[in-house]
């Protein structure tokens, strides 16, 4: 249906539906793990942007944290530098690291700020390393595999964060860490976000995905699980229900839930303003743990 065809009296009653959600979130903080498709394609971008924007300017106060990887890829080989994983992290040399600050602090967070102020928002671009937000130590692969400079969030400080939203503006953050020494790391963004949305006490985490949820038949889009009680998830590991890339992701979820967060929801990206269907209906879309 185009806008144009929307009779007045079909956009009162969608917003009237809106209201208990609009109320139920004004002024509590949602913190938005973005990446994937919704992050390369510019419809699916202008869409996340715009919805960002809108829930701003209805009271509830967004996070975005961001990833970056298709981008840093490029630029690792306009530089000639090998990309290589281990375990779904990047390996990070002393060189790769200086890229991934370049590019997620500097080209992929600035672009993110400014489409949001051109959807007619007020960001502020923020990255791990301001006033120590992100603290981290090294961490290594699934079998202690040398990753180089990858880490693990050990401490947040979240007084910057606040600061942005108590002055009416979204922050915007690179998830790039140091540790004590300053030496800067990588974060997965999951797990950045994760510890971001737990020590805000964020009433949601959204982690925006290229599927559709948590499937019970990793091979049928239909067999979507809609929801999960963090006590399953060892079982469902077990049944291979959860497995591969799928397991970092839900660690997140389930730590983040454990550590204060009221809901987090894995959510498809690729479907345009699925944060809103998430926030704004009582259906919500993709998968939710509670």
């Amino acid at each position: 249906m185009s806008e144009l065809n929307i009779s007045n009296e079909v956009r009162a009653r969608v917003l009237n539906d809106a209201l208990p959600y609009i109320q139920k979130y004004h002024d509590k903080i949602v913190v938005v793990k973005y990446g994937g498709n919704a992050m390369t394609n510019e419809a699916l971008k202008q869409a996340v942007m715009s919805d960002i924007v809108l829930l701003t300017l209805v009271g509830v106060k967004v996070v975005l944290v961001h990833g970056g990887g298709p981008e840093i890829n490029e630029m690792l080989g306009k530089l000639g530098i090998e990309s290589r994983f281990i375990g779904g992290l990047r390996y990070t040399d002393a060189a790769t690291v200086d890229v991934v600050k370049m590019v997620l602090a500097g080209k992929v967070n600035k672009e993110l700020v400014s489409l949001l102020g051109l959807q007619g928002g007020n960001a502020v671009g923020l990255c791990g390393l301001d006033e120590h937000m992100l603290t981290a130590e090294r961490t290594f692969g699934p079998n202690e595999e040398d990753l180089g400079f990858v880490g693990n969030v050990t401490k947040v400080n979240a007084k910057p964060i606040r600061d942005a939203l108590n002055n009416g503006v979204i922050p915007v953050i690179a998830t790039v860490a140091s540790d004590e020494d300053g030496q800067a790391y990588n974060i997965n963004a999951d797990t950045a976000a994760a510890r971001i949305a737990a020590e805000l006490g964020a009433e949601n985490l959204i982690l925006l995905t290229d599927i559709r949820g948590l499937l019970r038949d990793k091979d049928d889009p239909s067999t979507l699980i809609q929801e999960v009680n963090v006590s399953e998830v060892p079982f469902m590991k077990k049944r291979g229900i959860i497995s591969g890339g799928m397991i970092p992701k839900i660690d997140c979820c389930v730590e983040a839930v454990r550590r204060g967060v009221k809901k987090t929801v894995i959510i498809d990206g690729r479907v345009p303003h699925s944060i809103l269907i998430e926030i704004l209906s009582n259906e919500g879309i993709g998968t939710m743990f509670r």
